[in-house]
């Protein structure tokens, strides 16, 4: 069984959209019929993404945070206790590609690090354009909106840390620490907003508000 898991803090105005994309990538046909099971975990949810979540097939789960590492983890926890062999991790303002998760598991690796594109790229300012890819260029960057992991190796590093940022980068780095073969793979992006909002103090958001 494969787990997807989608943390969300208050994300009315994007989860829908998430878990819609999310749904094609689940019946994706190189998956062959093997079982994908979403977990949507709703960390602090003050707005409608309770109601959202629960009109698709996905399990809800809840939290008190706010706190992205944990809610990452907390669904990670279920969809493990419920024998899930992979892990993929991708946020609610985001969608992936049909193809992202059958993408993610056939590259043969313990951990799978996609790219992000940003949505709306054609209408966003000029200058935040020149300066994100001035900033993204030639780096292996990590993205919690586009990673992947299998179970054992999740579970051999303790898994996210309750951190309210950067929680994906310290998985990583503790995957790599650990000796566990991590693919860089830029071909499955996932198309994430470009908002200034955070939900994360000094995550993807702040940075798009830095580079404007």
């Amino acid at each position: 069984m494969i787990g997807v898991v989608v943390p969300a803090h208050n994300e009315e105005a994007y989860l829908e959209g998430c878990l819609e994309a999310l749904l094609q990538a689940i019946d994706h046909p190189r998956l062959r019929g093997e079982t994908v099971n979403v977990a949507v975990v709703l960390d602090t949810c003050h707005d409608g993404s309770a109601a959202i979540a629960r009109r698709h097939p996905v399990t809800v789960l809840e939290v008190a945070g706010p706190n992205v590492g944990m809610a990452r983890h907390a669904g990670a926890q279920w969809l493990l206790a419920r024998g899930a062999r992979w892990l993929a991790f991708t946020d609610a303002d985001s969608r992936v590609s049909a193809d992202w998760l059958a993408s993610q598991c056939s590259v043969g690796s313990d951990v799978v690090c996609g790219g992000i594109r940003l949505a709306e790229w054609e209408r966003l300012p000029v200058a935040l354009r020149q300066n994100y890819l001035g900033y993204d260029h030639g780096e292996q960057r990590i993205y919690g909106a586009n990673l992947g992991v299998c179970a054992l190796a999740y579970q051999a590093v303790g898994g996210f840390k309750p951190l309210r940022c950067h929680e994906d980068v310290q998985l990583v780095r503790a995957l790599e620490a650990g000796g566990y073969r991590v693919a860089w793979d830029r071909t499955a992006r996932v198309t994430t907003s470009a908002r200034e909002d955070a939900r994360a103090p000094d995550g993807f958001g702040a940075l798009i508000k830095a580079l404007k």
